[in-house]
Formats: structure tokens, sequence, C-alpha cells
């Protein structure tokens, strides 16, 4: 019963009818697997605990990626890189990509996909490019800004919640997967040029109007717009200050401070500087933060417990253990490719934990169950992306670019991401061996 309800749910999450939001089937499915006695009432506080840090973590990142928003910093960024394409294609391409990635890596990979999609389409719009021109830009970005999830573990909630079981901490993930994910990631890039080469438009309009509208002011709502440069020093101010408080999240790792703490208060400064800067009270954050965010992750949680308690994690410790216990390339390349075919079938959310579930039982030793548990993670974030179901992010951006009328077909996203995705993943997986291999 437990596992019928998991692949009910799943279905879906997936289908999402009448585009329900995917918490509710999760919600639902948690319920039941707790009524049928495979989760207990303790289980389900010791699931609150481990996953509350991660969940306020993502969440205040949003807060802070929703109050940029309002800043107007994003449509400014946008701006500066239609500027700085200087009238090429190919540089757009890579500017994209790079908006993408460091949207990720300062905020979170469901962030990127919900605030840098729609611009990146309102830019490719204002450039007046065809359907097929669009695809290059949006699909690389979509699959960039997933996989940036790989490097630094606050950049996804699965990820973070992951860290808490196997008590790895967030500075000491960084040391050892930023080096290898940050390679893999540049290969894909790579990758993604030389399949769309053909496809990129050549020459594009040099400038872009419109994209940064007068309706974005940072002294009051009645106050005249900014001049140029003015608005440029103060989004700098800004971006300033979400970079230290990136960094203030490994430093206080670091130092054995909650990571929650530090975001939170990060995302509660950077909301005080938008109340005195537009006026703005802080009261808006409550409707447009996604905290259906905690009640999916806590949910599906519960659900992978069940599977926990009924004896799945031992028939993938039968299977694991003489793969994972003999050779330290095998145990990376084997988790990360196991990762990525159940979470091609299953979605990463739950296959990451049941993958990292299985790990703590297998009493490896500490540096096994590092590289296990990072192959695990290039497995869920990165190898996830072969299919549109890998990860909620890649659904939620098909969602997105649907609405903004921009069609691309399943069929057009697994001609890119089947030849793309392997070897990229497969890269990562060895480069992550010999780096850690030296760092110990």
């Amino acid at each position: 019963m437990t596992i019928i309800t998991m692949l009910v749910t799943l279905l879906f999450i997936l289908w999402r009818p009448r585009g329900i939001n995917e918490a509710i089937p999760a919600t639902i499915g948690a319920i039941l697997v707790i009524l049928i006695g495979s989760v207990s009432l303790s289980d389900v506080g010791q699931i609150a605990e481990t996953i509350s840090g991660a969940a306020i973590t993502i969440i205040a990142t949003i807060v802070m990626a929703i109050v940029l928003e309002s800043f107007g910093f994003f449509h400014w960024m946008a701006e500066r890189i239609a500027v700085k394409a200087k009238g090429s294609g190919i540089r757009l391409f890579w500017y994209v990509n790079l908006l993408c990635f460091l949207m990720t890596l300062f905020f979170n990979n469901d962030g990127s996909i919900l605030i840098a999609t729609p611009i990146i389409v309102f830019l490719l719009n204002k450039m007046d490019l065809e359907n097929h021109q669009k695809i290059p830009y949006l699909l690389s970005g979509a699959l960039i800004a997933t996989a940036s999830s790989a490097p630094i573990g606050v950049s996804n909630i699965v990820n973070l919640i992951a860290l808490k079981i196997v008590h790895m901490d967030l500075y000491m993930q960084a040391a050892m997967m930023f080096f290898p994910a940050t390679l893999g990631l540049l290969l894909l890039s790579m990758l993604l040029f030389l399949r769309f080469y053909k496809s990129i438009p050549k020459t594009i309009p040099n400038t872009v109007s419109g994209l940064t509208a007068a309706k974005y002011y940072v002294l009051t709502p009645v106050s005249p717009p900014l001049s140029e440069k003015e608005r440029s020093r103060f989004m700098r101010q800004i971006l300033i200050f979400v970079l230290a408080v990136r960094v203030s999240l490994f430093i206080a790792s670091y130092f054995g401070i909650p990571v929650s703490v530090m975001a939170v208060i990060g995302s509660v400064v950077l909301l005080g500087w938008r109340w005195i800067s537009l006026k703005i009270s802080p009261i808006d954050i409550l409707k447009k933060t996604p905290w259906y965010i905690f009640v999916f992750a806590f949910s599906m949680y519960v659900i992978i417990y069940g599977l926990h308690n009924i004896g799945l994690t031992i028939w993938l410790i039968q299977f694991m253990d003489p793969i994972v216990s003999g050779n330290l390339l095998h145990a990376s390349i084997i988790m990360g490719m196991l990762l990525s075919v159940l979470s091609n079938l299953f979605n990463n959310h739950p296959a990451l934990m049941v993958g990292t579930l299985a790990l703590t039982e297998m009493h490896l030793n500490p540096l096994t169950l590092k590289i296990s548990y990072l192959a695990n993670v290039i497995g869920s974030d990165m190898g996830s992306l072969l299919l549109p179901i890998g990860t909620l992010a890649t659904l939620m951006w098909m969602h997105i670019i649907n609405r903004e009328n921009v069609k691309i077909t399943w069929w057009q996203y697994v001609k890119v991401t089947f030849i793309v995705i392997p070897p990229a993943t497969l890269f990562t997986l060895i480069i992550l061996y010999y780096w850690v291999s030296w760092l110990f």
C-alpha cells in the first residue's frame, strides 16, 4: 500500500490535473502513509527536525529574490546582458547561461527558473526572435540553472536535506564539490553550444528598450527615476550585499552556526532596505513567497521515510554495498548513474532521499560515504535532466514557457538532453573521484 501510494502521488505530481499545486498530492500521499502505519508520529517529528533548517534557508533565499525583483534588479541584469552581447547571438547565448548559473548560485534552482525564465523570454521577444531561435537560449538556460545546484548544497532544498542526513557541513560539501561540478557545468555548456550552434542567430539587436521600465524606483514610488549611472551603482550595491549574505552561509557552517539563521538575517535586512527605499511593507512577501515548497518537501520526505521503514533501503543496500565498498571510482560512477536513472523514473526529490538514507545504513568509512553522497547529488541534479520529469524545476520551466507561448516539445527536449547530459554527468563523476582523492 505504501508503494502504491508513492507511485500514485508521483503520477499526480507529474500530471498535475487542472494545474493543481504539486504540494496537494504530496500532502495527501503523506497523510495516507501515516494512516497506513508506515510512518509513526515520532518519525514525523524527526522528519520535521531534518527538513526544517533546509526549508527555512530556501524560503529565506526566495524572499531575497522576490525583494530584488521589486527593485527591478533582474530586468536591469537582462538589459545589461543585451548591451554586453553587442549584437552577437553567440555572446548572448553565453551570457544567458552565465546569468542562469549565477541565479542558482546566489539563490536556488527553483528561484532561478521562476524568475529568470520569464525575463529571458521577455528579452528574446523584445529582440523579435522566432520560436526556433529562442529554444537554444531557453533550453540551455534551464539545463544550466538546474544543474548549477550541484556545486553548493545551499542551492537546492533536497541537497540541504541530504546534507543534514549524512551530517556533512556546507563548507565541506562546497570544498569537495564546487570544482568538479563547475568543470562539469563548463563541459555541459560547451556541449550545448556545439549542439545549438547552427540554430543560434548570429546577429541580434544591439540595444533593447523597455526592459527596465520607469516603474522601478529606488527612493519612493512617487520620486523620479534615478539616472542610469545612479541606478547601476545602486544595483551593484545590492549585488554586493547578496554576495556577502551568500558567503556568510559558508562562514556560519564553518563555525557551527545554523545556516538558516544567516539566511533569515539576510532576507530581513533586505526587506528592511526595500521598506526604507520603496516604502513597500513586507506584508506582500506573505502572498508572493512559495510556502508550498516547505509542505512539498516535508510530505515527500514522509512518503520516502515510509518506503525506508518497509525495507526499500535494505534492498538498495544489498544492491549497492558490493559496488560502493570496493572502489572509490566505482562508488562515484555507479552511485551517480544509479541516481540519474532513479531520478528520471521517479523525480530527483524522492530519488536523492532514498539513495541518501540507504548510504547512511551501509556503515561506510567517512570518505566513501562522502564521495557516494556527492555522486548522488550529481546524479540527482545533473543526470536527472535527461527527461523533463526528472526534476520539479524542469517541469515548472516547461509550464512557464508554454504560458509564455514558446513551444518546446518533449521530443525537442530529449533530442538535446540525450546528447549532452550523459557525457557531462559521467565526466563530472570521474572528476569528483580524482578531486576528492587529491584533497584527502
